[in-house]
């Protein structure tokens, strides 16, 4: 089978036909939870093959082959009565704990928040045998798999809501590239969504194996939170297909409903790669988690103060952050100063407009710092478009070889960047400048002239500013003018 999107695309024309399945988001939760169960079943034959007693999790009326896999095999009312009344009921229920037993873990993990949507078991039928025309096992086509699972999740974004972007696989990339994971380090991303960064960091990773005992100790060093039921699932998906055999570190919960003092050092990691959801606001009582000088209900704050906690002596991270965050006041400055303090906050990169476009217009930034020394002064870079390119959409986005000039300017931290020199994209600003502007890191590129900004953010905060200055001097007038009538008065 050598094209699998039209497979993909039938079986969503199946769906649409189901009077169960109400818009995208639906459609794609349901495609995903029978991927899951499809995949596990093929990396299962593949056990069966290579491990002696290989036990499956799943109670044997259950697993895929035995329900699914026959294209004659059960339909209508029988299948939609299997699917919800005991194929669900079982896979929520199964009895699991992550040490003794953790794929069973995973997938009553995967299964607990999810839901059948399709109420017509003849349609079920059709779509789960299309899926049966997919051969996991297959070195080429699985590669392929991977490729069409990212267009699956960049589709599932477009249905998303705010603050639920896909982050692009050259951004993804370059994070990675930059903060130089090796084997032996722990990597976390506290909130994975799909799971692009922990692929990119596993892809990263697989290249320094050279034998069995590196590759269990890969398997070990990937740690990863989803507080959300699809994501999660889709991310457990994605690592399984990256052969991350039994994703059990790939936790469904929030990590910042978690409070900060119940970390131990056992729970801190070497490397942290993530794009937290911003513009989110957190469920009343999180915030009492964190200590009282940074309590915030806005979620992208909060992560900030949870990765600096999450980090080995040591540790680095690299985490997407809209522009809104540079030069927020209050509880945004504290947050700052405290990230400066305990963080070599050592590059911010500058996105142009339009890199998460169609999700989000926000100008965003990438932030790049190491945990265990102050910062001294922090390198910008402005990424340009390329040549000729006036803004990124879905059929243009970024691509990796754009990041070359940044990589090649980079430097190593070893030598404290001292190789690195100031351009018409590259500017360093002194710790003792960004105190004096009270912790704001929107510092201006030096040597391009007065730039217009059409971020809505921006001119919201300008058109405040405006109308209190203008509200100022109403008041400074109102105040002159009636000195001068209590004056005209009193002299009368």
């Amino acid at each position: 089978m050598s094209n699998l999107t039209p497979v993909i695309k039938s079986i969503q024309d199946i769906m649409r036909q189901d009077s169960g399945v109400d818009g995208d988001a639906q459609r794609i939760s349901q495609l995903t939870w029978l991927l899951f169960l499809k995949v596990f079943d093929a990396l299962e034959e593949e056990l069966e093959l290579t491990r002696d007693h290989y036990q499956s999790p799943i109670p044997e009326a259950m697993r895929w082959r035995n329900w699914a896999a026959n294209p004659e095999g059960m339909t209508g009312e029988a299948l939609l009565d299997f699917v919800d009344n005991q194929l669900f009921a079982t896979l929520k229920s199964l009895s699991a704990d992550p040490a003794r037993n953790p794929r069973g873990y995973v997938v009553r993990g995967v299964f607990e928040d999810a839901y059948n949507y399709m109420k017509s078991g003849h349609l079920l039928r059709q779509v789960v045998n299309k899926l049966n025309a997919i051969d996991f096992n297959r070195q080429a086509e699985r590669h392929q798999f991977n490729d069409l699972y990212e267009k699956i999740l960049r589709d599932l974004q477009s249905a998303g809501n705010a603050g639920e972007f896909y982050t692009p696989r050259a951004v993804t990339q370059f994070m990675v590239d930059m903060t130089n994971p090796q084997l032996g380090e722990s990597v976390m991303d506290p909130a994975t969504g799909t799971g692009g960064f922990l692929v990119c960091a596993i892809e990263h990773l697989r290249k320094q194996v050279h034998n069995a005992e590196q590759e269990a100790v890969l398997q070990n060093s990937i740690r990863g939170f989803e507080k959300k039921q699809m994501p999660h699932m889709l991310c457990v998906t994605n690592l399984l297909l990256h052969g991350i055999e039994v994703p059990s570190q790939i936790v469904h919960d929030n990590t910042l409903a978690r409070p900060l003092r119940d970390y131990a050092a056992a729970d801190r990691v070497n490397v942290i790669l993530t794009n937290p959801p911003f513009g989110g606001i957190e469920e009343p009582g999180i915030e009492a988690g964190f200590p009282a000088d940074v309590r915030t209900k806005e979620t992208a704050d909060l992560f900030l103060v949870l990765i600096q906690h999450l980090l080995k002596p040591g540790g680095r991270a690299a985490v997407v952050l809209p522009d809104g965050f540079l030069f927020g006041e209050g509880v945004k400055a504290r947050i700052k100063e405290q990230l400066l303090q305990h963080c070599n906050l050592h590059t911010i990169v500058r996105l142009p407009n339009g890199v998460f476009a169609p999700y989000t217009g926000i100008k965003t930034n990438l932030l790049f710092f190491t945990k265990g020394q102050p910062t001294q002064h922090i390198w910008y870079y402005e990424h340009p478009y390329p040549q000729g390119v006036k803004n990124y959409n879905k059929t243009k986005p970024i691509r990796i070889e754009e990041f070359d000039a940044e990589k090649a300017w980079w430097g190593t931290e070893a030598d404290g960047f001292a190789a690195r020199v100031e351009n018409e994209r590259a500017w360093k600003v002194s710790i003792e400048q960004i105190k004096a502007a009270n912790w704001n890191l929107d510092q201006k590129n030096p040597h391009v002239g007065e730039q217009t900004s059409h971020d809505p953010e921006v001119l919201l905060a300008d058109y405040a500013r405006l109308q209190s200055e203008a509200q100022a001097l109403r008041d400074e007038l109102k105040g002159i003018l009636a000195q001068s009538l209590a004056k005209t008065a009193a002299s009368a």
